[in-house]
């Protein structure tokens, strides 16, 4: 299956793992896992829930991660701070990239927003260079919007 294929399937999928939940850790959680069992080129996926100052590590799939991200750091930082996606694709030339996985190469960061206001940011990793693209962006984005409707 193509990557347009994977990502119908999976917003599909997703759908049907928020219709009724009420608690948001557990959409995160089981959006994290759907992620990374459907994308074979991510190494780490999962959500830092925004305080209204900063981003705390919440549910994710992968390797142990940093707990707590400044909005001038990093590139969930840039993609909180702009509320904007943020692709990389080479981590190692990104100014004051947060290195929480030395493996990691690569990145994309979507800022999951409810009217203006920011939520929280997911973040996928790759070990491989150059790994996300439009393709992601584009349905990762409407992922965050459907999740956004699905938060009280």
């Amino acid at each position: 299956m193509d990557k347009h294929g994977l990502y119908k399937t999976m917003l599909l999928q997703a759908e049907g793992l928020m219709e009724g939940v009420q608690q948001p850790v557990s959409i995160y959680a089981n959006l994290s896992a759907l992620i990374k069992s459907t994308l074979p080129y991510v190494s780490w996926v999962g959500f830092y829930l925004f305080n209204g100052t900063a981003l705390y590590l919440g549910p994710f799939q992968g390797q142990v991660a940093c707990v707590d991200i400044t909005l001038d750091r990093g590139v969930c930082g840039k993609a909180a701070r702009d509320k904007q996606t943020v692709i990389v694709p080479d981590v190692h030339q990104f100014p004051g990239h947060i290195a929480c996985d030395a493996g990691s190469n690569s990145e994309i960061v979507v800022p999951l927003l409810k009217n203006g206001k920011l939520l929280a940011v997911l973040d996928l990793d790759s070990y491989q260079f150059g790994s996300f693209d439009e393709i992601d962006q584009h349905y990762l984005e409407i992922m965050c919007q459907r999740l956004a409707t699905f938060l009280k």
